[in-house]
């Protein structure tokens, strides 16, 4: 019997290689997709492919979209990105307009092409900073894109959208990556490395990453720009 055929979005980051360990341990047979979209943090790439070698992908496909084009986000555009603003009210300037949506219909276009039955994302709508394309309402929304917009989904109601992190926090998530075998030193989450690639340790991203290990009782394996775990 084939395995079913999955394709799974993977930036490089702690969630993403969580939901390929995932998948895989479900038995997918795993496609993974990395969008290179002019990200100040493009290190995280590099993460993907780390990533996507140690834990084992069918086909690793790496698009280029640049979003600089549109700007507006403190990762696509000349803007500093905010530190120490975890819980802030608003959404924040590292929202990138649309993106998950944008990589959402690429996994879809993706997944079409080579008859996957699912698209696997890493979302998280407990510990994270409140972007709005991270929660319930548009996963479900989504979702009725998938089966409404293509002839897979009108003529096998496929694929269908996972996210299996959805309402997990850090600590659960890293738990079940540790369970899971990932190894979190191949992962990349910053939003303002420094060239050599090590974390702020102040961004969103770090904060939720440093609070997830703290709180999961697992050793950070992070490369901070100063010592700070």
């Amino acid at each position: 019997m084939n395995a079913m055929r999955a394709v799974i979005l993977l930036s490089g980051g702690l969630d993403s290689a969580t939901v390929l360990a995932i998948a895989k341990n479900e038995g997918r047979e795993c496609h993974a997709l990395s969008v290179v979209y002019g990200q100040r943090h493009v290190v995280e790439l590099e993460a993907a492919k780390r990533v996507a070698g140690a834990i084992g992908v069918a086909e690793h496909v790496v698009y280029p979209l640049d979003l600089r084009v549109f700007g507006a986000s403190a990762l696509t555009a000349d803007f500093d990105v905010p530190k120490d603003a975890v819980g802030a009210p608003g959404i924040p300037i590292t929202y990138v307009p649309a993106r998950n949506t944008i990589f959402l219909a690429l996994a879809l276009g993706y997944a079409e092409a080579r008859e996957a039955a699912e698209v696997w994302i890493g979302v998280n709508a407990l510990d994270f900073s409140g972007y709005p394309d991270c929660r319930p309402e548009f996963i479900d929304a989504f979702q009725q894109v998938m089966w409404t917009g293509t002839r897979s989904g009108v003529e096998h109601h496929e694929p269908r959208l996972v996210a299996p992190l959805l309402m997990l926090n850090k600590a659960e998530i890293i738990r079940r990556g540790v369970e899971l075998g990932v190894d979190y030193s191949l992962t990349h989450s910053c939003y303002d490395p420094t060239p050599e690639g090590n974390a702020c340790g102040h961004c969103d991203s770090c904060l939720l990453r440093k609070k997830g290990f703290l709180d999961a009782g697992v050793a950070d394996p992070t490369r901070y720009t100063r010592d700070e775990r």
